[in-house]
């Protein structure tokens, strides 16, 4: 896949991306400034602004470099092939990564909704996700249908159900206290899930 985002980016542009979204998981957008992501990327805020010109520019261009790390990483592990329950696994295992780095992700994706939901031109972020991983969801689920695994009646709406399905699991898992002595319990309970939900 294309990298939309670090595409033409220098290192500088990306470490400060970075720091964006490592702040953002951290404190919230609306408690974050300009000067902590700075300070997280050593670069000076002036240097900020002149790069992305204001902080929701900086904001809108974190969360499209988040959507696609996903998106990489899932279609990475899809390229290992398998059958359709095997895939699932695959795709499952590239998401449940580790507890500290999904809380991060978890904590920055509900920032990133709020944002798509209530400013404008944040708008085309729910459209990215929707392309994007709604989009691998259907490819694997078409993939099981074609094989005979999979029983669903509509691939798009099974792909929005898997989607709501394992973000749901990463809402739920967020707010129990052993959230970290869990997670594998949780990754294993949302695979299960998933391929209930597909009919497998």
């Amino acid at each position: 896949m294309q990298d939309i985002v670090a595409s033409g980016r220098s290192v500088r542009e990306l470490e400060i991306i970075r720091s964006a979204y490592r702040t953002m998981a951290r404190r919230g957008s609306h408690r974050m400034s300009l000067q902590d992501v700075a300070d997280g990327a050593g670069v000076s805020k002036a240097l900020i602004l002149y790069h992305f010109g204001s902080k929701d520019a900086l904001l809108l261009t974190a969360m499209k470099w988040a959507v696609e790390r996903t998106a990489e990483r899932i279609r990475s592990a899809l390229e290992s092939g398998g059958s359709p329950g095997q895939q699932i696994a695959a795709l499952v295992d590239a998401i449940f990564i580790e507890p500290e780095a999904n809380r991060d992700f978890y904590l920055f994706y509900l920032d990133l909704v709020e944002h798509a939901g209530r400013i404008p031109s944040f708008g085309e972020l729910s459209t990215i996700l929707i392309e994007i991983i709604n989009g691998l969801y259907s490819e694997v689920i078409a993939d099981g249908v074609r094989e005979g695994v999979f029983d669903v009646p509509d691939i798009e709406v099974a792909a929005r159900n898997m989607r709501a399905l394992i973000e749901g699991t990463f809402l739920q898992w967020m707010q129990t206290d052993d959230w970290r002595e869990n997670h594998e319990v949780w990754k294993r309970q949302c695979r299960d899930g998933l391929l209930r939900l597909l009919g497998a």
